[in-house]
């Protein structure tokens, strides 16, 4: 395993070996530092020996649910992350809200007078604008994004590499077709807008999804597709870290004098990491009342119980 390092001025170096690590602490070369999502690294005190780094690639296994993010060096597995995406819990809470906007316009309006006298409200903007990217899947990339962002700071990274999801093909003709309506992936739908934002910290490569299982399967790295939703190296995260490696190994054809061909080239070495297990923490949005009345009319406050980190609901920060 190694351990991430940065020098004083919070620049990335190349990371180290937990025992030299260890070391530098002791003699006050050193001192410990955590990241925002939870990785331990050391940020130097003195001016470091040199600031030459090798490739380290970040790979990203985007999904609906959950989300795999693996950081690669030629010789090192130095990050592994399972992401429990916030997908199903944003959508619920626009549900409601959805619910109890149209309640409280029927409640706003006075159906038995005339309808040019009643308490219709004009439109404030133009809501019907086109690429909007829907609140669940943003929350989704955002999530990715924040993992993102501070590996960033602690890794010297050189590229990162994103599966993207292709359309589907028309078996009748062979050629490829947009999906819309109720099939339309929500992978796809942020993938163009995801691929944007990470375009700011390092050179984003596409990976395809037949890409990452041969390298998967060059690798000796198997994966489980019982349960997706099981937390653990073996199910999104073995695929970020194929996506990484496609950085340094690649399956290409040859041709010399005497035969055509092909094989893999390039070599990486996978070895174990640290794993993180990643969600949003289940705070509360602020909230007066409660969305249904009680009994008379009368809704009582909402905010008098306490979550687990000792915060009531609807506190402010």
């Amino acid at each position: 395993m190694r351990i991430p390092v940065v020098d004083s001025n919070r620049q990335p170096l190349m990371p180290t070996t937990p025992a030299r690590a260890r070391k530098w602490i002791q003699s006050g070369k050193a001192v410990k530092r955590w990241s925002d999502c939870g990785q331990f690294y050391v940020q130097l005190t003195i001016v470091p020996s040199g600031y030459a780094t090798q490739d380290i690639v970040i790979g990203i296994d985007p999904g609906k649910k959950y989300s795999g993010i693996g950081v690669v060096s030629a010789k090192f597995t130095l990050y592994t992350a399972h992401l429990v995406l916030p997908f199903q819990t944003v959508r619920d809470r626009m549900d409601n809200r959805r619910l109890m906007r149209r309640g409280r316009r029927g409640r706003r309006i006075n159906r038995k007078i005339e309808f040019s006298k009643r308490a219709h409200r004009q439109k404030r903007f133009a809501n019907r604008r086109q690429g909007k990217l829907a609140p669940s899947i943003r929350a989704n990339r955002q999530l990715e994004l924040r993992i993102v962002s501070e590996l960033c700071k602690i890794y010297p990274v050189i590229e990162i590499r994103y599966e993207y999801v292709r359309a589907d093909v028309d078996k009748s003709s062979g050629r490829k077709k947009a999906r819309s309506g109720k099939g339309f992936s929500p992978v796809m739908v942020g993938q163009v807008w995801m691929l944007k934002q990470l375009g700011q910290f390092a050179p984003v490569v596409k990976i395809e999804g037949y890409q990452t299982s041969l390298t998967r399967s060059h690798l000796g790295l198997t994966k489980n597709k019982v349960d997706k939703s099981k937390a653990e190296f073996n199910t999104h995260a073995v695929d970020s870290v194929a996506i990484a490696a496609t950085s340094f190994v690649e399956y290409r054809k040859y041709h010399t004098a005497n035969m055509d061909g092909a094989n893999w080239f390039g070599s990486v070495t996978i070895t174990p990491a640290s794993f993180f297990v990643i969600r949003r923490p289940p705070y509360s949005r602020r909230q007066l009342h409660l969305m249904v009345p009680a009994r008379g009319g009368v809704r009582r406050k909402y905010g008098g119980s306490t979550t687990r980190h000792g915060l009531r609901k609807g506190d402010a920060r």
